[in-house]
């Protein structure tokens, strides 16, 4: 039994556990032919994670995430997985790494883009999308800038996942920076990209930011997404990296990287994102 533990939770709709669970296989195939004892599944939920008693520290010794085992077992605790000492390779995105995140974990790599609409490789956008009218979607941009109808936005009721998400509140925020100071009528916080696309179609909002994967897959398996469209898309930015427990060794932490490498994914470089 391994030692580690591994998740893919960021695009882990129920409707592709089946994909994501072929992924991982691969994934994790690609780590054993390295030597390292990857995980037989990932981890979907906070009853899955080995606890840590007293809570997970940093190496000064201080609380930075919560015991798994005193927190709900059928929910997964973002920063608890994220944070915990047996991560070998996980999901997560470039907000929480900025607000501190990177500081306690090692970066591995960065998946590929290029099978979504609004995606380049290690880039990804977000497409902004409000309620359906009749008229066409917009085309994401070839050149990967933004394109934000600010007539359109102004005074809207906004919805967006978390505070901390670069693809659903941040890169919207600072591409709106570099163009014109705009006002939301309303901030909505949903919890979830799939849950901002349901609140526009219920009329409880007007607008949303949602990553190309994200809005892919609500494409295929969310109603609402039906009666939205997009009106626009933010500027490209790099997309969700893999990361690895701080503790985990430098020759692991290079096998992971051959292994991300092998299956066409990006390597990490010195700039933590392009937003």
């Amino acid at each position: 039994m391994s030692e580690f533990i591994a998740a893919l939770p960021m695009y882990d709709w129920p409707e592709v556990r089946a994909e994501v669970d072929a992924q991982w296989a691969r994934l994790r195939d690609a780590i054993r032919q390295r030597g390292i004892e990857a995980p037989e599944t990932v981890v979907r939920v906070n009853g899955d994670l080995p606890p840590v008693p007293g809570g997970i520290r940093d190496a000064a010794g201080k609380i930075i995430a919560a015991d798994p085992a005193t927190l709900p077992p059928d929910e997964l605790n973002f920063p608890s997985l994220w944070l915990h000492p047996a991560l070998l390779i996980g999901q997560t995105c470039w907000g929480p790494m900025e607000f501190g995140l990177s500081k306690h974990v090692q970066l591995v790599g960065q998946p590929s883009y290029d099978a979504y609409e609004g995606g380049k490789g290690e880039l990804y956008s977000s497409a902004i999308v409000m309620l359906a009218d009749g008229g066409m979607s917009v085309p994401s941009p070839t050149d990967g800038r933004a394109v934000i109808p600010i007539d359109l936005i102004r005074d809207k009721r906004f919805a967006f996942n978390s505070l901390d998400s670069m693809s659903g509140i941040i890169a919207l925020s600072r591409d709106l920076e570099d163009m014109e100071d705009i006002e939301f009528s309303q901030h909505l916080q949903s919890g979830g990209h799939r849950a901002s696309i349901v609140a526009i179609a219920e009329g409880r909002a007007d607008i949303a930011t949602i990553d190309c994967e994200s809005w892919a897959l609500a494409q295929r398996f969310e109603p609402a997404a039906q009666r939205v469209k997009v009106v626009g898309w933010t500027a490209r930015r790099k997309g969700l990296p893999f990361i690895t427990a701080l503790s985990t060794p430098q020759e692991t932490v290079a096998a992971l990287r051959e292994a991300v490498a092998s299956l066409g994914y990006a390597q990490p470089s010195n700039r933590s994102s392009s937003g």
